[in-house]
């Protein structure tokens, strides 16, 4: 890729315009708001040579010393990392810095950066794992862990409030159910015969889907939203927090990454599709590179981090006021 020479926005600060000769960039910059000359920027002054200091005032080089290895990126330096290859040009085909040897950059002063049009080159190696707020990711299992704790305490608020609307569903449907497994023993497939199910069972499965959602929320949902923390994340040390900093979730996102995993219990009844969207949700971590987002954290904009161990120290030695090697 070549560029006739001309005034081109500086890919390095792109309030700056500086001038490329079709091999580099040389010559000061100017804003990128004023409009350049016609030609190319007047040739700078080379600054003077350094003086060498006297060899008496010069310390000797050596291991530890400054100059026992020259700086990376000046003229002929070697890698400051033994084994490792030195500074090299991160475009290839194109000049390199100013005055690195076997390359035809131009010199000039604060020459950095690709040719326009040029793409900035990527840190090579794998990506680095990631620690949201200093704080690890939670792992699956321990996420895992916790969601079967909340949902064992939230069973166990159905069976006391939703327990008589639970019983008197089984009643209305089972005549129904008992004659159609006694068909079923006797080879009858059809449905011929079997008694009608109570008119009150649509009406009270609706009614237990609706209350048991409800107390998901109650349970959940206020937690989250003040510590992040429903009564088994406390229990498993991890918390869920926003990705843009470290605070409360407070109701409106506490809320949207319940629903996204709370509200289709409602869809139970549909053939178990609300089931399904749950397992769902609830195994998209595994598949969620680099934060371990579920689709509930991913609309919230949430991540699930673990908290450290508090340190026991009621069991920790005291420490001697004695300084070692001093005797009573």
């Amino acid at each position: 890729m070549s560029l006739e020479p001309g005034w081109y926005v500086d890919p390095a600060d792109t309030a700056t315009r500086r001038w490329w000769d079709g091999e580099g960039w040389i010559g000061a910059p100017i804003p990128v708001d004023v409009t350049p000359p016609d030609g190319p920027p007047p040739a700078e002054p080379e600054p003077a040579p350094a003086t060498p200091a006297p060899a008496a005032d010069r310390p000797a080089s050596g291991p530890g010393r400054p100059d026992a290895t020259p700086a990376s990126g000046t003229p002929g330096a070697p890698s400051p990392w033994p084994g490792q290859p030195g500074p090299a040009n991160p475009w290839p085909g194109q000049p390199g810095q100013a005055g690195q040897p076997g390359q035809t950059g131009q010199a000039g002063p604060g020459m950095q950066g690709p040719p326009p049009g040029w793409p900035y080159p990527h840190w090579p190696g794998a990506q680095p794992i990631p620690r949201p707020h200093g704080l690890p990711l939670a792992s699956y299992g321990v996420r895992l862990v916790a969601r079967l704790i909340d949902l064992g305490i939230v069973f166990l608020l159905n069976a006391v409030v939703n327990g008589w609307f639970v019983w008197r569903y089984v009643e209305a449907i089972s005549p129904y159910l008992r004659a159609s497994v006694r068909q079923a023993l006797n080879g009858d497939t059809s449905t011929e015969g079997l008694p009608q199910i109570d008119d009150q069972a649509g009406g009270l499965q609706i009614a237990i889907l609706v209350i048991a959602t409800a107390l998901w929320y109650a349970y959940e949902v206020p937690s989250m939203a003040a510590r992040g923390q429903t009564f088994g994340k406390r229990v498993m040390g991890v918390r869920a927090l926003p990705v843009e900093a470290d605070q409360p979730l407070g109701f409106g996102r506490a809320t949207r990454r319940w629903s996204t995993l709370g509200l289709p219990t409602l869809l139970w009844y549909c053939c178990g599709l609300g089931l399904l969207l749950q397992l769902i949700d609830a195994i998209s971590p595994l598949f969620d590179q680099p934060l371990r987002q579920a689709l509930h954290d991913k609309r919230a904009q949430t991540v699930v981090v673990q908290l450290p161990r508090k340190r026991d120290t009621s069991t920790a030695p005291p420490e001697s006021a004695d300084t070692p090697g001093d005797t009573p």
